[in-house]
């Protein structure tokens, strides 16, 4: 470190300690943590004149209204002393085992003992980061990844390293010249990271060809890797590639969650676990929470169990698939010179910019200009690579609100340029 960094950090330390009183007593994990790029949008994207394609909301306007709110009456009625109470650090039974039959179109034969339900699959990330990660532990992840799982992961000091994806996924040769690189180096590797299914942001998908070689690589080299697949089921054709999680159920933790293909207020998700990091993350549960929520177990088990939930899917990917189409025709006909991904499910495309024109720099036009997205910068470790990209999401608006924003968005791209003389 230079003289003037050191000089640098010793200042910036002074001006937050002036500002916040206990800035002294916080954990050094403490000060790694910031706000998402997405989060910071939220104030924005609310306003009702500005399109969003920012946030990741699924849309849940199909959901049965009056037969969730039927069988919850009915369920306080029948169940109340019981769903009120206290429950399982792992979770209730009857869910585990409903969870099971949710992965079978993923092709995964499930236990309900390896199963542990969480508060979203995001506490699931945050419960195996506390379980595995040393202050300077290596994680691997694609390049872009998760801004949610990059947050976790740094607020506990790890050193991600990003590897390469293409249309197909991540690519296996990257994947082993990484781990060359990291053994090199002495550092331990903990985990891989990877949303094979219609990448949170990328759009692509994980080829069939690939998962078994990505399993050998990480088997090979006694790497656990976390898939982490929310999107899963919402393919606008069909059910997925079977999950990786299926090759080799003790190498591979495999997470899921009901806010995308049910509701997120819920906050319900879900570990699958090898069995002998089941009961670590169970004790890590219960510290975290005593328990997850056991009245929303119940009603999410009874919804799972009578109502057909598979049918529900079906319609949410009969809307994203409409959604999906319409902001890439939206693309070909405003910006047809640009390059970006064609997802066949899921939520979101993964737009390059022209170049020289950066997104970060280029946000505050967008908004002005009623549009708003999210800057390929938050979806990198180091917070500053991607800014030639933006995340566009389709999951939320209709399709002539999305078309409108494509067409906002070109507007704030030409005016970019011009101003940059890029025209």
């Amino acid at each position: 470190m230079s003289e003037q960094q050191s000089l640098d950090i010793k200042e910036t330390t002074a001006a937050a300690a002036a500002a916040d009183p206990w800035y002294s007593a916080y954990a050094d994990r403490t000060l790694q943590m910031k706000q998402s790029e997405i989060r910071s949008l939220f104030a924005v994207v609310n306003r009702p004149e500005i399109v969003s394609l920012a946030g990741g909301m699924p849309n849940i306007d199909g959901l049965p209204l009056d037969y969730l709110a039927e069988f919850h009456a009915r369920m306080v009625r029948e169940r109340g002393p019981k769903v009120l109470q206290y429950g399982s650090g792992q979770g209730e039974e009857p869910l585990r085992k409903a969870i099971c039959e949710v992965m079978r179109p993923d092709g995964i034969d499930g236990n309900p003992d390896n199963i542990v339900v969480t508060t979203g699959s995001q506490q699931a990330l945050d419960l195996i980061s506390l379980i595995l990660l040393n202050p300077g532990d290596v994680v691997l992840a694609e390049a872009p990844s998760y801004v949610g799982a990059l947050g976790t992961f740094q607020a506990y000091q790890a050193d991600v390293r990003h590897i390469e994806m293409d249309n197909d996924g991540l690519i296996p040769e990257r994947l082993e010249e990484m781990i060359a690189q990291v053994r090199a180096e002495g550092k331990p590797i903990k985990f891989l990271y990877t949303i094979p299914n219609f990448h949170n942001p990328g759009g692509m998908c994980l080829s069939a060809e690939r998962r078994p070689q990505i399993v050998e690589i990480c088997k090979r080299e006694h790497i656990l890797i976390i898939e982490d697949n929310p999107y899963g089921l919402l393919g606008f054709d069909g059910d997925p590639i079977p999950a990786m999680q299926a090759l080799n159920p003790e190498g591979i933790v495999y997470l899921g969650s009901f806010s995308k293909t049910f509701a997120p207020g819920y906050r319900l998700g879900w570990a699958l676990c090898p069995t002998e990091f089941t009961q670590r993350l169970v004790l890590a549960n219960e510290s975290a929470t005593l328990c997850p929520t056991t009245f929303g177990q119940a009603a999410v088990a009874a919804y799972l169990s009578e109502y057909d939930w598979y049918e529900q899917v079906q319609k949410y990917r009969e809307v994203y698939r409409q959604r999906g189409e319409a902001i890439q025709k939206a693309l070909e006909d405003f910006l047809p010179e640009l390059e970006w991904t064609h997802p066949t499910g899921g939520f979101y495309t993964w737009l390059k910019l022209p170049k020289g024109i950066d997104g970060r720099r280029m946000q505050d036009r967008a908004i002005a200009n009623g549009v708003a997205y999210v800057t390929g910068t938050a979806f990198y470790a180091d917070g500053e690579t991607g800014s030639d990209h933006v995340r566009l999401s389709f999951c939320f608006p209709t399709p002539e609100a999305i078309r409108e924003g494509i067409k906002r968005l070109a507007k704030t791209i030409a005016e970019e340029k011009e101003e940059l003389g890029l025209a």
